[in-house]
């Protein structure tokens, strides 16, 4: 028999790295709110015990605001978990228990996980665990999920709960005025048969907070209702405030105060700082955040693309070109193969396949950084000090979060767009993102700023990267004004403590990022190197043809590329290849090399004959612009729930790649010829 436990939290609590310590799974982890945007499930054994554990989104609340929290909630009311493991980043405490405090009140049995205690301990504070589990009536666990220290003490605690069936009795004291009209509440709902025992506290608060979703689940009666609305009434009547949310709130948090004030020794030395605190003055600095933001990101780049990135480049290009193609080729002559499977195999599954997987170690590398700089906490702080400048343009700065993740890959991106209560900046936000670059959009970058800027490789990849930003900025400005108009909403974002990243988790998300690279080379880029071939040397006639300028490519690419001939590549080559970019954006350099039977080195060559160097750079401009992949595409229409707004996007996304791509080649032209 197997039993369920539901890990519940704050975003950036830890939650995710405790999912991925108890299952061994290497789920993404990020500093931010709104990375898992959806629950994620995994297995583990305990004891000899089956556990399935859920790893749900980060909330702050059980309040209907985002769809994280009704997702959150619908989950433990809706699937009873066995056992809840509310995780509780120990050097937030008072926030976090606010949490923990609304999933006592859903009456599941529980365990409170607190964690960070090693960062605790760090600040020169102290929390009496053992204290707090007695006043709660809850047990709390001490642990560090990063390092796995506690995870046995709190999975021996998670096992013995479920497989014994104890009845927990939590101790949650509001104030007088509040209990009161809690346990007025309370009689009325136990009027109706139907209310679920275990539910009963949480249905009483909201509908002490007005919740009309749960007095219509609950199908009370008029007169209920109205009786209801009575206590409410006097309930606000006892108080200055007189606002039901608030209050309620304010005896949460009175509750918490008293909690804390009973089992948290704080730090009181007189001008006391972290290293967090020291390291914020500098990184953070209203001066000195935006250049150090913007000399991480060039020495990042300049590392990637610079000798330690292209030697590791040249590695793969000589295992691939000098020891498999020559190895193949010799196998083909020895079987007498015919010759258009030496076309086939060489060309296009090696030369197609290869040639995108030599980028390999620059796309590893680049994903190591992020992952450190996510994992450090940086990235987090990247986004308040892009906060700080999109408020100034009058966009949100929440928007930047899902932009920093599309970074490494926009479908995801979109997604995170969820935690947005704001409809209009959550749409404004999912139309911006895709023009971060993603992690495929490297390989097209990698290979033209290696033949036309050789010598500043990272400076160039960088200005995509930025240009990107800009332009999402730009464009948002004008729908702002437009489309979007209104206030954005207010960013609250808590900045997490700097840790060291540990070698397993950066390890384990460089992987996940690559793995989706290796994966996607296997299966969409082989399919597509050999559909590209297919058409290539066919004509629509399904003839095979000597002249590729006639095949099925070479007529579709010659009506598309006119097109492109004022951006300064208008040939039927390029043209198709940005074609097949809609399927996979990796999938550009691949028909390259296809398209031109030649990959790594004779690649380059063949390139730097049918582009210039601003060429290429307009070409890279609109390669960074226009339309996001099918699986992004997939995402946006999703979470627009609207075809008409995801074709507006691409539509939107793609004329403005050919506006800047072609302001870029025709003002370029003024100055290089």
């Amino acid at each position: 028999m197997s039993y369920t436990i539901a890990l519940a939290g704050n975003p950036n609590c830890g939650k995710t790295t405790l999912f991925n310590e108890l299952t061994g799974s290497n789920q993404y982890v990020g500093n931010w709110a709104g990375v898992t945007v959806e629950k994620k499930e995994g297995k583990t054994v305990h004891n000899g015990v089956e556990l399935l554990v859920n790893d749900l989104p980060g909330i702050y609340s059980l309040s209907p605001y985002t769809m994280e929290e009704v997702c959150a909630r619908d989950y433990i009311m809706n699937d009873d978990p066995d056992v809840i493991i509310d995780i509780v980043d120990g050097t937030n405490i008072e926030r976090n228990l606010y949490l923990t405090i609304q999933l006592m009140e859903l009456g599941r049995p529980m365990i409170i996980a607190m964690n960070m205690m090693d960062d605790v301990v760090q600040k020169g504070e102290h929390i009496d665990c053992e204290m707090l589990g007695k006043l709660l009536g809850v047990p709390v666990i001490p642990i560090v999920a990063r390092k796995g220290e506690g995870l046995k003490q709190l999975m021996d605690e998670a096992v013995r709960i479920v497989t014994s069936g104890e009845q927990q009795h939590y101790q949650i004291k509001y104030d007088y005025n509040t209990q009161n009209a809690l346990n007025d509440i309370l009689l009325i709902l136990l009027e109706n048969k139907s209310t679920s025992d275990h539910h009963i506290q949480f249905y009483a608060s909201k509908l002490l907070e007005a919740d009309s979703s749960i007095a219509d689940l609950l199908k009370l009666t008029d007169s209920q209702r109205k009786r209801i609305e009575d206590v409410i009434l006097r309930y606000e009547a006892t108080s200055q405030y007189g606002d039901r949310d608030t209050m309620l709130a304010d005896a949460r948090y009175k509750y918490i105060t008293e909690l804390v004030g009973k089992t948290v020794t704080k730090n009181t030395t007189p001008g006391y700082l972290t290293k967090s605190d020291k390291i914020d003055r500098i990184v953070t600095n209203r001066v000195l955040a935006l250049p150090i933001f913007l000399l991480v990101m060039f020495l990042m780049f300049s590392v990637v693309f610079g000798p330690i990135g292209e030697g590791l480049k040249a590695a793969v290009e000589w295992l691939i070109n000098g020891l498999i193609t020559p190895a193949v080729e010799r196998i083909l002559i020895s079987a007498d193969a015919p010759a258009w499977t030496f076309s086939l195999i060489l060309d296009a599954v090696i030369g197609g396949v290869g040639g995108i997987l030599t980028f390999l170690p620059q796309i590893m590398l680049l994903f190591l950084f992020l992952s450190i700089l996510e994992d450090s906490g940086y990235m987090a702080r990247a986004a308040f000090i892009m906060d700080r400048l999109l408020r100034k343009l009058g966009l949100t700065g929440k928007s930047f979060i899902p932009m920093l993740m599309g970074f490494g890959c926009t479908t995801p991106a979109v997604m995170a767009a969820r935690t947005m209560e704001n409809d209009k900046d959550r749409k404004l936000t999912i139309m911006l993102t895709p023009f971060m670059s993603c992690g495929a959009r490297l390989p097209i970058y990698a290979l033209f700023a290696g033949i036309f800027f050789e010598e500043h490789q990272g400076l160039v990849v960088f200005s995509m990267y930025l240009l990107g930003i800009v332009v999402a900025i730009v464009v948002g400005l004008i729908l702002k004004h437009t489309l979007f108009k209104g206030n954005a909403a207010p960013f609250v974002m808590e900045l997490p403590t700097y840790r060291m990243p540990t070698l397993k988790s950066t390890m384990l998300h460089m992987w996940d990022k690559c793995k989706g690279f290796l994966v996607k080379a296997g299966t969409v880029i082989f399919s597509m190197s050999i559909l590209v071939w297919i058409m290539q040397n066919f004509s629509f006639s399904l003839n095979m043809v000597e002249d590729s300028s006639i095949s099925m490519f070479g007529q579709i690419g010659a009506f598309i590329a006119p097109v492109f001939i004022p951006l300064g590549f208008g040939t039927w080559q390029a043209a198709v290849a940005l074609l097949s970019g809609i399927v996979a954006k990796e999938a550009v350099v691949t028909t390259m090399s296809v398209l031109y039977g030649a990959g790594g080195l004779a690649l380059q060559a063949v390139l730097a004959t049918q582009f210039t160097p601003l060429s290429a750079y307009a070409f890279m401009v609109f390669s960074l612009l226009y339309m996001p992949c099918i699986a992004a595409f997939v995402s946006i229409r999703r979470e627009m729930n609207s075809l008409k707004w995801a074709l507006a996007t691409v539509l939107m996304e793609t004329g403005v790649a050919y506006v800047v791509a072609l302001l870029v080649y025709q003002i370029g032209s003024l100055f290089v010829r």
